[in-house]
């Protein structure tokens, strides 16, 4: 396992959410427990954090192992300028939360992060008469049914949120699948590719053209560079034309990438570097 990077006290790690949600939890895993996080209403708001500067950086969920794609933060990726200068891998597990004295038999509505609510949809689905009501953060859920004093409500969060909320966990693990995790990226406001960088992430518009995608992805079969994640999406304005974005193993200080990156430069209409950093720890 790598070692944690300690944040200095005065830096500030922008997430989106309420404290104790999984981003912050791994911002934590990222920079150490003793880094300043800072809660931030919606994604748009944690590239804003970074843009203004308020924040040095910012962490944002881009894929999880049973759900896919956070697709939000893929276009937000392209509609700011922040730089990816990291990435980890977060286990997460998922807890059923509620006020002190609820039962199960008493909860009629589960609030939670869409992406939870579909993460543990297995279980929601097995109880009888409750709905599931999407809310804009996992702890802020918590908090939420807390401050309210829902007793007839249940929320979905990490086992962190229950314990500083002081909240009662009604079921421990109720996601569907028990390896769950997130990748999130830790964004900047400007590039700095350390010494470790192995892995750069693009977007890029192919030319239309018969085979675009195929000679697009040529340029990196060629040279023998590892293509870890495509990703495409609906390119804004252009009704039916598409980008995409490309993880590969590697950086453009290297030789072969940066040959394979003006080759595919010249099949492109478009084309943006988002970023090289060391590749997360994978799962643990």
């Amino acid at each position: 396992m790598k070692p944690k990077r300690t944040a200095p006290a005065h830096i500030k790690i922008a997430f989106q959410g309420d404290h104790y949600a999984f981003s912050e939890l791994a911002a934590k895993a990222y920079f150490g427990d003793q880094a300043q996080c800072q809660p931030c209403p919606t994604f748009d708001a944690v590239f804003g954090a970074v843009a203004s500067g308020s924040s040095q950086f910012g962490i944002i969920p881009i894929e999880n192992s049973s759900t896919g794609s956070i697709h939000v933060n893929y276009d937000l990726l392209l509609q700011h300028d922040a730089v990816i200068v990291g990435e980890v891998y977060y286990r997460v597990d998922h807890q059923l939360i509620a006020n002190p004295g609820v039962r199960l038999q008493d909860v009629r509505e589960i609030h939670s992060h869409p992406q939870a609510l579909e993460q543990c949809r297995q279980f929601i689905t097995s109880l009888e008469q409750v709905r599931a009501l999407p809310c804009f953060d996992t702890a802020g859920s918590v908090r939420m049914i807390r401050d309210q004093k829902l007793h007839h409500a249940a929320a979905i969060a990490s086992r962190k949120a229950a314990e500083d909320y002081g909240m009662e966990i009604l079921e421990q693990d109720i996601q569907d699948i028990s390896e769950n995790y997130t990748r999130f990226l830790v964004l900047a406001g400007e590039a700095a590719v350390a010494e470790q960088a192995d892995k750069t992430s693009i977007v890029f518009a192919a030319q239309n053209i018969p085979g675009a995608l195929f000679k697009s992805l040529s340029a990196f079969a060629l040279r023998d560079i590892d293509l870890c994640k495509i990703e495409s999406r609906p390119w804004r304005g252009r009704p039916f034309e598409y980008i995409f974005y490309l993880d590969f193993r590697g950086t453009p200080e290297q030789t072969a990438c940066r040959n394979a990156l003006r080759h595919l430069e010249e099949m492109t209409s478009f084309l943006k570097i988002l970023g090289s950093y060391q590749s997360g720890n994978g799962l643990k």
